[in-house]
């Protein structure tokens, strides 16, 4: 948890320095902040902003799902204060079009394999398993999520090692989450879903979630993806305005030791903690 007489230093901190610019800002108050961001973010970034909230008195009110969802809403005129994405290109895209302030990256992932026992997926035959007729391959979706495009990616890198890998895998992989049609809106858990029908026998998604996964499927094998094939992912912040004090301390709050440490303990990979490990 942040410490709450820190937090609120760094919230201050963001108002002074906002009251010092020539832009006038609202005085300092309760208010109501809107945060998009990520479905793998969801309980990592739901636990900062009730870390947050309560060290200001803030309300964060959050909402999640595939990240290129999340931007089209934005883009569509949803008002919020932060989004926070599975990569850095959709923030990066909001920063080019005028709809935000600044980016930062602020945590990174990494891609995972979840395989059944009859899938036999080991680390040195990963490739040729995945190839095998008999492995059935979930995935997300490219271009709606991010965990779609990453796998795409590794499947290309794939295809480098092993000649017309690409096009089997392209054609095999069965997008399961992270499109607006990819599954049914009533299931809570589509893959947990797809793996109880035997519709797929891997799937291919964040490494933050094997908590999760193993918890809905309890015989699934964790296989990270080998290094010849492993691709990103890197996660990106996009703040839609520096002039609002209780936004940036927000930003400040996930950005901070305190914040990453939050990441770090649901599965993220961190990018802001000190070597030595105190914060």
């Amino acid at each position: 948890m942040i410490p709450l007489r820190r937090l609120a230093a760094l919230t201050l901190l963001a108002a002074t320095a906002a009251a010092s610019s020539a832009i006038p800002v609202s005085t300092a108050r309760a208010e109501e902040l809107v945060l998009y961001g990520a479905g793998s973010l969801r309980a990592a970034m739901t636990a900062i902003a009730a870390d947050y909230a309560k060290a200001t008195g803030n309300s964060v009110r959050t909402a999640f799902g595939p990240s290129g969802l999340m931007r089209d809403r934005i883009e569509a005129g949803e008002a919020v204060d932060l989004f926070t994405s599975a990569d850095m290109g959709h923030a990066l895209t909001l920063r080019k079009d005028g709809r935000a302030a600044a980016v930062a990256m602020f945590t990174r992932n990494r891609l995972c394999a979840f395989a059944k026992p009859d899938a036999r997926l080991e680390p040195a035959s990963f490739a040729e398993r995945l190839l095998a007729p008999s492995v059935r391959i979930g995935t997300s979706t490219p271009k709606a999520d991010p965990g779609g495009d990453y796998t795409w990616e590794m499947f290309q890198r794939i295809g480098q090692h092993h000649p017309g890998a690409f096009a089997t895998l392209d054609a095999k992989a069965r997008k399961i989450v992270g499109g607006s049609t990819a599954a049914d809106p009533s299931d809570p858990d589509p893959i947990a879903s797809a793996f109880a029908r035997g519709d797929i026998t891997v799937m291919i998604a964040y490494c933050s979630g094997a908590e999760q996964r193993r918890q809905a499927t309890p015989d699934l094998q964790v296989v990270p993806v080998p290094p010849p094939y492993a691709t990103g992912p890197e996660y990106g912040l996009a703040i839609t305005s520096l002039q609002k004090p209780a936004a940036v301390g927000l930003m400040l709050a996930i950005l901070s030791p305190e914040g990453q440490a939050t990441l770090a303990r649901f599965g993220f990979d961190p990018v802001g903690l000190p070597s030595g490990g105190e914060h």
